[in-house]
Parts: C-alpha cells; structure tokens; sequence
C-alpha cells in the first residue's frame, strides 16, 4: 500500500479509500453523521415518531448542513442552494427535515452548547421552513443571513481561479499534481475520459459559461482519479483539467470537470414517482428541481459502462463552516438553513399542497415545544443510535495515539 503522500496504484485503491472512510467517519460524530446516508434512513424506519407524508416532490435525501452553501451558476450569479444531490429522489420533504435536524443537532453539540439549544434550533428550523410555505417562497428569510452564511458569501465573490486550483489541484499550473488527493487513471479509464469528451452534449457543459463560445476549442490537458469525498469515497471519481479556447492560462480558459458514478440513491422513494431510471439522470433531474444554479451546470453520461454525471467545478462553491457556533448563531442557521431547504421544497408545488403541507406542519406540537413532536422524537432516536454506533465506530477504526 502507498504511503500517505504518494499517489496509490489503481490495483490498491479499494483498500485505501475504505480506510480513509472510516478514518473520516471517526473524526467527529458530526462527520460520522455525514458519511452514515444509508445508517440513518435504517435507523428512521426504528424511530418512534410518526413521520406524515408529505407530499411527494425532489428531496435532497442527505440533507445535512455540509450540503448547503454558495452556489454559482453558469452566469456567475451566486445563491446558497442544496449543493450536494447524490442521494437525491422524489420522495417525502419530512426525510429532508429529519435529517437537516440531526446534522444540526450534532454540530450543536460539537460546538458544546447545551441540549435546550438544540430544542431552540429545531423551532426556528420549523419556523425558516414553514415561511416558505407562504407565498412567496420565504424571500425574508432567505434574506436575513446569519454571520457564517455571510462570511461564506463574501469569501464566494471573491474567488477567482486561481482560489478554485489552490483549493481542489494545489497548482496554478495546468496539470493535476499526483499524490495523496490524486491518483493515476488506468489506460482504460484515461482512453474512456478522451472519448467522452469529445461528445457534443459534454462539449456543451464545458462552453456553457457565459465568457465562452459554442465553437471553443477543448484540449484535454490532465485527468486523474479523485479522491474526495466522505460517504462517495469508493466510487469512480475522476478529475479532469481542460483548456477551452486558446488561452489555456487565462481566467476563462481553465476548466475543472468532476465526473461522479451515481448509484441507487438510500432515500425512501414515493410510489409512482416517475423518476428516470438511470441513476445519473435522476441525480442531474433532482438538481435541476431542488437547485438549478448546479442542476444547469450538470450532465449526465456513461462512462466504462457506470451512469455518471458531470459538473464544472467554479471558484464560488464552497462549503460554509459550522463548526464553532454561538447559541444566537445555532438558531439563525437552523432558521436560514431551513428556509433554503423549504425555497427548494416549495417552488415544486402549487399553492394548495403548500397550504396542506404547511398545516400538516403546524399540527402534532407540544406546549413544551412549538415544533411537531414527531421530528423531535424522530431526532431524539436517531442522536441515539448514530451516539453508538459513532462510538463503536471510533473502537474498531479510529487511528490510537499510541498504536
């Protein structure tokens, strides 16, 4: 097995992303609930709550606060949109608030606030939800940022290039430097990369910035197996570098394409939904629904005979950090962040199933809790069962200092 430094032969790969998985995972319980998709809609259907149906539209299935953020579109507009949809299908938006809940409640709890601020957050989460439920989409809310979304906006226009290549390829130069991030294609797999873009609908994604031209050429420049991710680690995952146009060094003449294999989502699906049956094409449909700024910025494809999908990596995706919150600011995130969720939720049905959505909403509360007594309890469960198998995880995983 290659050293932590030095890029790992195709041969060996599985090994050493399985361990870097788990290694992850054993960070944090946050990071556990991350990369634990399949566990949680496992331990759901334990759960005591009774969870309603909602009414069936596109779910992010893994909504959890690392999956929100900056997002630009193809016009360079930026908005904080759903910004990861691997696991995404029409299914119940109780699934997107459940899981949202939890992640926020365990970032409460790695930022040491007490248990009463996760009851706190879980009201205003209700509350930045059902405002959007009302008409017009929650535009208040989504407009009342708190400082880390703010902090996260002001860092997204300001980011060039030059900020994307230090962040993702650690290099200015246009090549992707092998080593612990990246690893050497196959000859197969580098052969199936060239083929696939020479294809006009993969050409299209790449010209589809505003500062390019249908007839720009595409070169080639570098493509390398990527390793990133957390619960995605294992899948095929490649890097590719382009240069459009003629000036491969300019700002515009860069291009970072990260091509994912999508697989069955873990997400429980509504019955009759109509969703595609190529997994890529219901990822890139789920992202055209919940957040069009990245779904028009995506593609589907084949590639060695795996559904895949492509998106041009821009300088304004970024991922916001939660990791020390004060307790004013743990409650405007949950507010916000929920709000965000509801916009994508909301602009998929007419008025009269919001209205029926929202009282549903508005039922089931407590006098100790103005938020439904199912998501708590649902909530509460799974604090529980990830606490466990976390800790469980951390005992056969997790590196020992003294080992």
């Amino acid at each position: 097995m290659s050293s932590n430094n030095q890029p790992t032969p195709p041969d060996q790969r599985q090994a050493v992303l399985s361990q870097r998985r788990n290694l992850k995972m054993a960070e944090s319980a946050h990071a556990y609930v991350r990369g634990s998709t399949v566990k949680f809609y496992e331990w759901l259907e334990q759960s005591s709550g009774r969870i309603p149906d909602g009414p069936p539209v596109w779910i992010c299935g893994d909504c959890h606060v690392g999956n929100l953020g900056p997002v630009a579109n193809a016009k360079g507009r930026i908005g904080i949109q759903i910004r990861d949809v691997d696991q995404t299908v029409v299914g119940n938006p109780a699934h997107d608030l459940i899981r949202l809940g939890l992640s926020l409640a365990t970032a409460a709890r790695g930022s040491d606030l007490p248990g009463v601020t996760t009851a706190l957050m879980l009201e205003r989460m209700i509350e930045g939800y059902m405002m959007t439920l009302d008409g017009e989409l929650g535009g208040d809310a989504v407009r009342k940022r708190p400082s880390v979304v703010r902090l996260g906006m002001r860092q997204a226009i300001g980011r060039t290039w030059k900020h994307l290549a230090k962040d993702r390829i650690k290099d200015i130069r246009p090549t992707i430097p092998l080593g612990k991030r990246f690893w050497p294609l196959t000859d197969e797999e580098r052969a199936a990369v060239e083929d696939l873009f020479a294809k006009d609908q993969v050409r299209r994604l790449v010209t589809a910035l505003h500062s390019r031209d249908d007839n720009d050429r595409i070169e080639l420049l570098d493509a390398a197996y990527w390793v990133k991710g957390c619960s995605s680690l294992g899948r095929l995952r490649i890097a590719v570098l382009l240069g459009v146009g003629e000036g491969h060094y300019d700002e515009g003449g860069l291009s970072l394409i990260d091509i994912k294999e999508a697989v069955q989502a873990a997400a429980p699906r509504a019955a009759r939904n109509g969703m595609p049956r190529d997994n890529a094409e219901r990822v890139v449909t789920g992202a055209q629904n919940l957040s069009p700024y990245l779904g028009d910025r995506m593609r589907p494809a084949r590639l060695l005979d795996r559904a895949v999908f492509l998106r041009e990596l821009l300088p304004q995706d970024i991922k916001l950090d939660f990791d020390h919150l004060t307790r004013e600011e743990a409650t405007r995130v949950a507010f916000y962040l929920a709000a965000v969720v509801g916009k994508a939720h909301a602009r998929q049905m007419d008025e009269a199933t919001r209205k029926s959505w929202r009282g549903e909403l508005a039922r089931n509360r407590t006098k100790s809790l103005d938020a439904p007594s199912w998501l708590w309890s649902s909530i509460v469960d799974l604090i529980v069962g990830h606490e466990a198998a976390y800790l469980e995880h951390c005992r056969r995983y997790a590196e020992r200092p003294d080992a």
